[in-house]
């Protein structure tokens, strides 16, 4: 049986510390931040990277390193092994096709993933692609099942600021400005490759039934054979947020029974510097068994 070695991004919120328990492998995104590069989890922690938004730095994201995806992937084929490897979206970044072309040397030994998830649903990725490998799967029988199965996934996002959506150019001043003035907290979607917008509303307590009642639709329409069969896990992710994700967290557990609640961890940087701190977020996907 084939070696199959699980590769990711720091997109996915695992951290170095736990990539090593679960015998994966993260690279660390980069930042520039007023010039100065950073890579996440490696010289730049969630509290460092706020204070630096706090502090309004230039805050920027960009791709790996060419180089530090080859290494990396020649140091682990070196024992005859295969390689799934499951980066952030390809309609948030263009790291996903940088390794697709990367890999076409390969042989077809190395396997990237293309099946448009970040964050929590990124780290699901993950662990479907571990369980799988346990199970025997070769790498492009674990890179078949992901895809096969992106779609069934859902993100929602409430944010408790306009600022950074303006700062990064996603938002006119004049749109941030009416939002900031009636006191408007955006909610917003991830449904497979975009950041798009859902609902507005006036407060945290209404962005979390927001939250939860698109949850509950998901439930009952498109994942409702696999909600009542319980292949579906919910999971929070939040911005510097670490309190109210912890509640949201009991009350998606209440809403929803037949889920398998997963993780609650901080978003990641890649996305937290488009959104800003005081985020929530909410997620479900399929649980491949």
């Amino acid at each position: 049986m084939t070696n199959v070695k699980i590769v990711t991004d720091s997109n996915s919120g695992i951290t170095q510390a736990e990539a090593k328990k679960l015998g994966i492998f993260v690279i660390p995104m980069p930042f520039l931040i007023d010039g100065e590069e950073y890579f996440e989890d490696i010289n730049l922690t969630q509290e460092q990277f706020y204070e630096h938004l706090k502090g309004d730095a230039a805050v920027s994201t960009s791709q790996p390193a060419i180089g530090s995806i080859t290494e990396l992937w020649d140091e682990l084929l070196k024992d005859g092994s295969e390689i799934v490897h499951i980066p952030m979206s390809s309609g948030l970044s263009e790291s996903c096709h940088t390794a697709e072309r990367l890999a076409e040397s390969y042989g077809g030994r190395v396997q990237v993933v293309n099946n448009q998830r970040i964050s929590i649903t990124q780290k699901e990725s993950v662990y479907d692609a571990l369980t799988l490998a346990q199970q025997g799967k070769s790498a492009a029988e674990i890179k078949d099942a992901l895809i096969k199965t992106k779609f069934d996934t859902s993100i929602y996002i409430s944010l408790d600021t306009l600022k950074y959506l303006k700062k990064g150019g996603r938002l006119t001043p004049a749109a941030a400005l009416i939002g900031t003035i009636f006191r408007i907290k955006p909610v917003l979607q991830i449904q497979g490759e975009k950041l798009d917008a859902f609902k507005k509303v006036p407060t945290l307590r209404k962005a979390k039934e927001v939250m939860i009642a698109a949850l509950e639709s998901d439930f009952s329409t498109r994942f409702r054979d696999l909600y009542e069969n319980g292949e579906m896990m919910v999971s929070v992710a939040h911005t510097a947020n670490d309190e109210e994700a912890k509640k949201f967290s009991e009350e998606l557990k209440a809403a929803f029974p037949k889920a398998e609640f997963r993780f609650c961890d901080p978003l990641s940087l890649s996305v937290s510097c488009h959104i800003g701190p005081g985020a929530l977020a909410c997620g479900c996907a399929r649980v491949l068994k």
